[in-house]
């Protein structure tokens, strides 16, 4: 079952066989988490990726006696501080446990020992490519949508993201104060 839905959420970037998934679900190891529990602190060295079964988790910066949410991450998705896992030095950047979890976790140990496969190899290629496009497509849309806009598409995306988020996390992945957040909410209720 984990191994399928490895492949499921990968797919859209690149068929593989479910062997192919079953050998990297052998590389991880099965975690619960519990909420607001930080997965990797500022200023320290990632070691591990992740792929959430159950849950949610973010990447936050802190900025001006804030924390800035970079990123928000559910079911099905892999997630790290990927600057840190790469380059395997400290960053600012903290990843945080947003409700109960279940997630698999794999070694920067275990990465290196799958990537240095051929088919490893591809899937962390085209993982990087995608999450790249990915980060663009994000920056791109802060510059030209509304926040209303992003929005909308967040909620398409994540559906049940207002009953499992807080809206101080989703205001500020928008890019926008709560006082906004709201605004907007109820304007789009009115529509």
């Amino acid at each position: 079952m984990i191994a399928e839905r490895l492949k499921k959420s990968f797919d859209v970037y690149f068929t593989a066989s479910i062997e192919v998934w079953e050998n990297f679900a052998s590389f991880c190891e099965f975690v619960p988490f519990k909420k607001n529990e930080i997965l990797k602190k500022s200023n320290h060295i990632e070691n591990f990726g992740y792929f959430i079964l159950k849950g949610s988790a973010g990447v936050f910066v802190w900025k001006e006696n804030n924390y800035v949410c970079l990123d928000l991450i559910y079911e099905n998705m892999f997630f790290a501080d990927y600057m840190s896992l790469i380059t395997e030095k400290p960053t600012i950047l903290e990843t945080k446990v947003l409700e109960n979890s279940e997630m698999l976790r794999i070694s920067k140990k275990n990465i290196d020992k799958l990537k240095s496969t051929p088919i490893g190899s591809r899937i962390f290629l085209i993982s990087a490519e995608n999450s790249f496009v990915e980060k663009q497509q994000q920056q791109i849309d802060l510059l030209l949508k509304t926040a209303e806009q992003r929005y909308i598409e967040l909620l398409e995306k994540q559906p049940n993201i207002i009953n499992r988020t807080a809206q101080k996390h989703i205001a500020s992945y928008l890019g926008i104060t709560t006082e906004s957040l709201s605004r907007i909410k109820k304007k789009i209720v009115k529509m």
